[in-house]
């Protein structure tokens, strides 16, 4: 599997499954309303300005 760095603990991150198997890929949900952020970031993500870390559950 793919190593997606920060975007495996960012809320704005959405992991969607590859139609055809394999590693899913990211669509960062920043992207939406910001041209800076790129919709599907090259991984691993080492460093983003719109990171937020996700509620902790529990």
């Amino acid at each position: 599997m793919i190593d997606p760095g920060l975007c495996k603990t960012c809320r704005h991150a959405d992991p969607l499954k590859h139609p055809r198997g394999g590693d899913p890929y990211w669509r960062c949900g920043k992207a939406a309303t910001d041209p800076r952020f790129p919709k599907y970031p090259r991984l691993p993500v080492l460093g983003c300005r719109g990171y937020e870390q996700t509620a902790k559950e529990g």
